[in-house]
């Protein structure tokens, strides 16, 4: 099966694991992934923010790596790609008040086609106001925004991820297993596995 044309949305402090796990997963098995930021090019870096839970009463936050972009924001047209990721982290909050980046968001939804957000991404659905009758997770502390948004938020254990038609949501990194094998069921991915006979080595 040819690989998908695959858009992600990111920005400064964008959650590392988030940003960096599905960039790398989805290029493995095939698809092509356009990673990109307002205000940003091709070849330019985000930094991105470790979120961790540690036991307190929410996530830590430490600083992580820097992650290159490989496309230009200014160039993208959304019809071109067959699905949108929006990783969680610090980024959501501020990108989602750029119009760009919610026309996009729209055009996904508009045409039915596969979303896949974590945890603080769900933010920039509220945002596009796409969100209204869909049932949907995110990082806790988003709950009341997806009400507010005219969704059903669902609270999931944070290793699960759950599935809206062509929406793909989990709490965090943690349902990065889930998150992303569901992911790849609504592309129409495929993975098989194949057995093989070890051979020794004397």
């Amino acid at each position: 099966m040819e690989g998908k044309k695959i858009l992600m949305l990111v920005g400064d402090f964008v959650e590392d694991y988030e940003v960096m796990v599905p960039f790398q997963t989805l290029q493995t098995v095939g698809h092509t992934v356009h990673a990109v930021c307002p205000d940003k090019k091709a070849e330019e870096n985000v930094k991105t923010a470790v979120h961790d839970f540690e036991g307190d009463q929410t996530y830590t936050e430490k600083p992580g790596h820097h992650f290159t972009l490989n496309a230009n924001f200014d160039d993208i047209n959304p019809n071109d790609y067959d699905a949108l990721v929006i990783p969680g982290g610090r980024a959501p909050e501020y990108i989602r008040l750029n119009e760009r980046v919610l026309e996009i968001t729209r055009h996904f939804d508009q045409a039915n086609k596969p979303i896949a957000t974590l945890c603080h991404g769900l933010l920039v659905l509220t945002a596009a106001g796409v969100l209204q009758g869909k049932r949907c997770t995110a990082y806790p502390a988003c709950g009341p925004d997806v009400k507010q948004a005219g969704g059903e938020y669902v609270s999931i254990p944070v290793e699960e991820a759950m599935v809206d038609g062509n929406l793909v949501t989990a709490p965090a990194w943690p349902a990065h297993p889930q998150w992303l094998k569901k992911f790849l069921e609504v592309l129409g991915t495929k993975v098989e596995h194949s057995e093989r006979t070890a051979v020794g080595v004397s």
